[in-house]
């Protein structure tokens, strides 16, 4: 299809007299339209589509159908049906009362071309570019992040199943692309062990019993595999991705062994971040937070703190078991790509550790504001004992002096349990056996400092420490919560908790497709009330304050 732009008509005059006369005031819709316009123009999508062909549907209407219908919740059939049927979406899109709308496989259509084009923010950057105009987003103001978990768009399984169903999706596939191939191959117990959908409760219940069906599984899996690349007729079935994807699951599932096929054991499974749970979305992996486990992603949105719209600013879309930290370095760089750095940038203790103290303040003069661990050393776990503070420490000429004033004997770097650089620094050990203050500053024969790699990780780490103690943080944290009310409308207006599409890439645009409507809600909110969203507050706790106040006067 070929886009030839085209100027954006105004609202029909019926449709505007039929809203006015029957929809009730402050329609979000009208609203919108009325107060912010449309958002968008065919110019915005030029590249998405080829100059020659059939002529495209507008694409800016396309494009705010999709922010609405995420901002209603709704799936692409009822989102097309609304442009059909509803008077209110007609004065938005300029469309015509009897206007037929389009077929819903559109949205589809469009979002293949914003993904084929690695254009999955371009509808949150045109809409926070028009904010930006308005002076509503801000550079170097208060931030806050914080994530939430959603479930892939796949029936969570265990192992048994998943090896089933990986065998099961493989036959499908080549049942369509090579039947005859296949056939030639197929064995007479496959038929009824792979005709329908593996599912726990029609599996056996022993455990005996369920490893030889996981090992039966493993050796019709292997038996396939061989097959395949024994094939000097069909090589390309080594391309396909279903088999691929049969190879991987069978690497992580089962030993190779010359004998069968083993099946490994619960311990011997490669980590959670490498372990594939489902051959229908190979991205998908299975996380715990606290109490909560999940087989998905996660998503983490950064919204401003200001006396204007809380819009969200930026959205990061990354696998289940990625610590959140990991993710603010690329979230700082983003962020200074598109003139929205903070100032001060409010988190919880998951996104904070020394060195992201260190950097942020440093590459991009950004204050982190977020709980540090405690220090848990042997030396804080009494009083009386000497601390990191009782010990002076010289960078420049890599020595510490003791309390007794002894100076350590080594300076050097270890790596630890999670690979990261660790400085270490030990004191002669003759000289500690016969201190005086021995008891108070070591539990080992030598004393062993384990330190931040640099100085400015270490004074990063320490200060943080002595400054969450203070009144002053508390009050400045507390700030932070506001990032949930952002995460509660993604949940419960935008249901982002559950991904509507398969794989990470198009769970970005949803994402962002979220994160582009409750912009768009809050902006609307804004015109209308000129004032930021409280939170709501119960009929009991409005009694009990009632009364309060009754009381004091």
């Amino acid at each position: 299809m070929s886009l030839h732009p085209q100027a954006i008509p105004p609202v029909p005059e019926e449709t505007v007299q039929i809203a006015r006369a029957i929809l009730p005031n402050g329609n979000t819709c009208i609203h919108m339209r009325d107060a912010l316009g449309t958002f968008f123009q065919d110019e915005d999508f030029l590249d998405l589509f080829p100059a020659k062909g059939q002529p495209a549907e507008s694409p800016w209407r396309l494009a705010l159908v999709m922010v609405m219908q995420y901002a209603e919740g709704l799936t692409d059939r009822q989102a097309a049906d609304a442009v059909k049927t509803r008077i209110d979406w007609k004065y938005a899109l300029s469309l015509e009362i009897k206007d037929p709308g389009f077929d819903f496989s559109m949205l589809s259509e469009f979002r293949a071309r914003l993904l084929a084009h690695q254009a999955e923010r371009r509808l949150f950057d045109l809409m926070l570019s028009q904010f930006r105009e308005r002076g509503w987003v801000k550079a170097r103001g208060k931030q806050r992040t914080d994530s939430t978990h959603v479930l892939a768009a796949i029936r969570a399984v265990n192992r048994l199943e998943s090896v089933g169903e990986t065998m099961r999706h493989v036959l499908n596939i080549l049942a369509e692309v090579a039947p005859d191939w296949l056939l030639e191959r197929v064995q007479p117990e496959w038929e009824k062990r792979y005709r329908s959908r593996f599912s726990d409760f029609r599996l056996p219940k022993e455990e005996k019993s369920r490893q030889e069906l996981a090992e039966q599984i493993g050796a019709d899996g292997r038996m396939l595999l061989e097959s395949i690349w024994g094939s000097t007729t069909h090589a390309w079935l080594q391309e396909l991705p279903a088999v691929e994807i049969l190879r991987r699951i069978w690497i992580q599932q089962y030993h190779a062994c010359e004998q069968g096929t083993p099946w490994r054991k619960d311990q011997e499974l490669p980590p959670a971040a490498l372990l594939i749970q489902s051959p229908y979305d190979m991205e998908a992996r299975y996380s715990k937070k606290k109490q909560t486990g999940w087989v998905g992603y996660k998503v983490h949105f950064t919204g401003c703190d200001a006396d204007q719209p809380h819009f969200v600013l930026e959205v990061t879309t990354t696998a289940s078991t990625l610590p959140d930290g990991e993710v603010m370095e690329d979230l700082h760089e983003r962020l200074a790509d598109n003139r929205l750095l903070p100032s001060q940038h409010l988190v919880d203790k998951g996104y904070v550790d020394a060195e992201l103290l260190a950097t942020s303040q440093h590459r991009h003069q950004i204050d982190l504001v977020g709980p540090v661990l405690p220090d848990t050393s042997w030396a804080s776990k009494e009083a009386g004992r000497f601390d990191h503070s009782h010990f002076h420490i010289d960078w420049k000429a890599k020595q510490v002096l003791c309390p007794a004033g002894q100076t350590s004997r080594d300076w050097g770097h270890i790596p630890d349990r999670h690979g990261k650089p660790r400085l270490r620094i030990r004191f002669p050990l003759p000289l500690c056996r016969v201190c005086t203050l021995h008891e108070k500053c070591s539990s080992t024969a030598a004393k062993v400092l384990i330190l931040r790699p640099d100085e400015a990780t270490y004074v990063a780490l320490q200060q943080a420490r002595k400054r969450q103690e203070t009144a002053e943080f508390r009050a400045l944290y507390a700030a932070r919560a506001g990032i949930e009310g952002t995460v509660a409308q993604s949940v419960r207006t935008c249901e982002i908790r559950r991904s509507r599409y398969i794989g990470m890439k198009k769970l970005n645009l949803q994402a962002f497709l979220t994160a582009t409507s409750i912009n768009m809600l809050r902006a609307c909110h804004w015109i209308a009330e000129a004032k930021l969203a409280t939170t709501p507050t119960s009929r009991f706790a409005e009694l009990l304050a009632s009364v309060k106040q009754v009381a004091v006067a």
